[in-house]
């Protein structure tokens, strides 16, 4: 498990993160989620010890890191490293020798997350030949060539096609499955449904969120979902129901008992057509939502 505890830090007299304290479990896949500026990237470095913290610590499995860079950790920063006029293959088997890899293994390793991102026919090319999208792709293959022991990425699917993104989520899945943590920052909010099982929100350098995902969800289990043959307004009148949204004939609404579940349920039906009462399972993009409202 990746966890941090209380890391602060400042640039001038600016608090950028304050008191940050969160999780990663051990074979999870972990969304890191926030606006532009609310910290994801300087909380980044500073696990990656590229940074230095001005208060707190960063743990692995119960040790304390030291501040400097971790080998055995994979990284992609938001900021591109790779160099344009060199060739894939080359750079890629450049970076892997520095993580300790021999050049056979360096190569047989490229060439196989290469092959899976379908890059492996633009090896030799130089990569300020290949789309953005490409590049993306082959920054990730860089962050993996090591089979790192923990995964740190700065939005790894900005640019992505739809296909890279499906092969870079069966990646990470992979990485989970063999007990690897896994924290990602993504503005795709949609993507995380289907793929994080831990949540982290973070909102001006403050720890919002911080549990698996469907711990989120049932926390709002008790929400219903109404679509009705006519207006829904008549529901902010009755008691033991609180109207969270409503817009016409549609309505999301959260009741104070089972009991008054059903009691509104008859009053619906007795005015008229009831075509959906259901209990509302919010989206992770949903729940980000509401809570940095």
């Amino acid at each position: 498990m990746l966890e941090l505890e209380n890391i602060t830090r400042a640039f001038g007299d600016r608090t950028v993160l304050d008191e940050v304290s969160f999780s990663v479990p051990a074979g999870t896949l972990t969304g890191f989620v926030g606006a532009n500026g609310a910290g994801k990237t300087t909380t980044m470095r500073i696990i990656m010890g590229l940074l230095a913290a001005h208060g707190g610590s960063v743990r692995l499995n119960g040790r304390t890191l030291p501040v400097s860079t971790r080998p055995e950790f994979g990284y992609m920063p938001e900021e591109r490293g790779l160099y344009p006029k060199q060739p894939v293959l080359r750079q890629l088997m450049y970076l892997g020798q520095l993580h300790g890899l021999s050049r056979a293994d360096c190569r047989a390793r490229a060439l196989e997350l290469l092959d899976r991102f379908g890059l492996a026919e633009r090896a030799t090319a130089k990569l300020e030949s290949l789309s953005l999208g490409n590049q993306q792709r082959v920054q990730v293959v860089a962050a993996l060539l090591h089979r790192p022991k923990v995964l740190v990425l700065d939005e790894p699917f900005s640019g992505l096609d739809p296909l890279a993104v499906d092969a870079m989520s069966s990646i990470l899945r992979d990485y989970a499955a063999q007990g690897v943590p896994v924290l990602f920052s993504s503005h795709q909010l949609d993507l995380l449904d289907a793929l994080v099982d831990h949540l982290v929100i973070i909102q001006e350098g403050r720890i919002l969120a911080d549990a698996p995902a469907e711990q989120l969800r049932a926390e709002q289990a008790h929400r219903h979902r109404l679509h009705l043959g006519a207006d829904a307004g008549w529901l902010r009148e009755e008691p033991g129901v609180e109207v969270i949204d409503l817009s016409g004939p549609e309505a999301l609404v959260s009741f104070a008992s089972p009991q008054e579940a059903q009691r509104v349920l008859g009053c619906a039906v007795r005015r008229g057509a009831v075509h959906e009462f259901a209990v509302y399972r919010p989206s992770l993009a949903d729940i980000y939502r509401e809570v940095i409202q």
